[in-house]
């Protein structure tokens, strides 16, 4: 069963050492990175980042990274959830995981947990077939805007 987990002391290192696969290493920062970021975050911003650890049956087996912004920080004028981070590690993929994480992180995200929001956005790679039909078909469309040479898509909520 996919659980979404807090990340904590017992599950953080876990997270940085998950990996995807060497051709999927161009597509997504490392996780590192991402709970490095999310640090500095949770030091400065009014509301932090909301990081995950992906679980199945309690092993750790992927990581998203969340957010929310009010219309006056959003690049896109309306408040809004954005899902900045979402990966499998690559001895788990292509098990349905990756669907059922997600279908988590929306139901959460559903919650409003940090505010109100009127949508969902993320962006992937180009290149990345897989991150788009998976995204495609939770219902985020892409919106023709491109941020960070990466392709932007919306989910309304």
């Amino acid at each position: 069963m996919i659980t979404l987990e807090q990340i904590t002391w017992d599950n953080w290192e876990a997270c940085i050492r998950l990996r995807v696969k060497e051709e999927q290493e161009e597509f997504i920062a490392s996780n590192m990175y991402s709970l490095a970021q999310s640090y500095v975050a949770l030091l400065n911003d009014e509301l932090p980042p909301m990081t995950y650890a992906i679980c199945n049956d309690g092993d750790v087996i992927g990581f998203v990274m969340m957010y929310h912004d009010t219309a006056d920080e959003s690049e896109y004028d309306e408040e809004s959830y954005g899902i900045c981070r979402f990966m499998i590690d690559k001895d788990h993929q292509g098990k349905g995981y990756g669907k059922e994480a997600l279908a988590k992180a929306l139901e959460l995200i559903r919650t409003f947990p940090q505010g109100n929001a009127t949508a969902v956005y993320l962006s992937y790679h180009p290149e990345n077939e897989a991150a788009r039909r998976l995204y495609s078909a939770f219902g985020f469309v892409e919106t023709g805007e491109m941020s960070g040479g990466e392709v932007v898509a919306r989910l309304a909520l």
